[in-house]
């Protein structure tokens, strides 16, 4: 949420995000799977890749979290003028080109996330299950997180369908998307899923603050999709902890590649934001 501490070593528009989001959206044939396969390679295998290589030799999940902590404090402590300009400045018109780049993800929130509970050992899917609970409202249509978005949506005079916004969002935000596919069911190992969405929670309890506050500012009663989530996170990020400590104990992780989720995870999401703040100020000057 604030400008990632690395580097993305391979954007986001090696690859045309847009078609890779229809592939994962959809059935493909033997020929469009070939093709979705080498699309993952040119973008996220290769940055996963690429921080698995260059990530500290942890001696234990115990170290690994213990540094994970570190980064997220020191990512934390990081404000970018982004999210400044967004909690201080925004008008109503720039905060809805935000909040229709991230609608693909909120109007589907955790469902892609789903198939990665089978592939987790029965502790560690439970405790993941617990926060996919969560999101989804426990059952209560009213309280799911997408439900809450789309009240957001309404109230902002936008589309409430994903359809609406598959054409027009940004590459970066179709990344931000498709990058939850790939965790949960496209990467060779579930290590990915457990760094990535372990940072992503955590990280959501300063990332969001800055759209609660815009929210707040210009008097929004449907911020609560924000104010849910600085509530609710810290259980989350506790939660995905456990995940971690579960898998260990049942079959081991590979510690490099549960790092390579956090980092990978760090700078999409950083580069999601940048651009969609970036892309309402330059609305505003239009």
């Amino acid at each position: 949420m604030t400008t990632a501490l690395t580097d993305n070593p391979t954007p986001c528009t090696v690859i045309d995000q847009k078609r890779l989001y229809d592939l994962y959206t959809s059935v493909p044939t033997a020929a469009e799977y070939q093709e979705m396969v080498g699309m993952e390679e040119r973008w996220i295998g290769a940055i996963a890749e690429g921080h698995r290589r260059t990530a500290p030799g942890f001696a234990s999940h115990t170290e690994l979290l213990r540094e994970l902590s570190g980064f997220l404090a020191r990512e934390g402590a990081v404000a970018s003028d982004s999210h400044r300009f967004l909690a201080e400045e925004a008008t109503i018109d720039q905060f809805r080109v935000v909040v229709s780049e991230f609608a693909m993800d909120g109007l589907t929130e955790s469902l892609n996330l789903l198939p990665v509970v089978p592939r987790l050992p029965y502790k560690a899917g439970m405790a993941v299950f617990r926060v996919m609970v969560d999101e989804l409202g426990c059952g209560n249509d009213d309280q799911a997180h997408s439900e809450l978005y789309r009240e957001l949506l309404r109230e902002l005079d936008l589309p409430t369908e994903v359809e609406a916004y598959r054409a027009g969002s940004s590459p970066q935000s179709h990344a931000y998307v498709n990058m939850f596919h790939w965790l949960a069911s496209r990467a060779d190992t579930p290590e990915y899923f457990l760094g990535g969405y372990a940072y992503f929670e955590a990280s959501v309890l300063y990332g969001f603050r800055s759209f609660a506050q815009a929210a707040r500012r210009l008097g929004l009663k449907s911020g609560k999709y924000y104010t849910e989530h600085l509530y609710i996170d810290t259980y989350h990020s506790k939660q995905m902890r456990v995940a971690i400590r579960e898998t260990q104990t049942a079959q081991g992780l590979d510690l490099a590649k549960v790092w390579a989720g956090v980092e990978l995870t760090s700078a999409i999401v950083g580069d999601a934001t940048e651009t969609a703040i970036a892309l309402a100020r330059e609305a505003g000057r239009a």
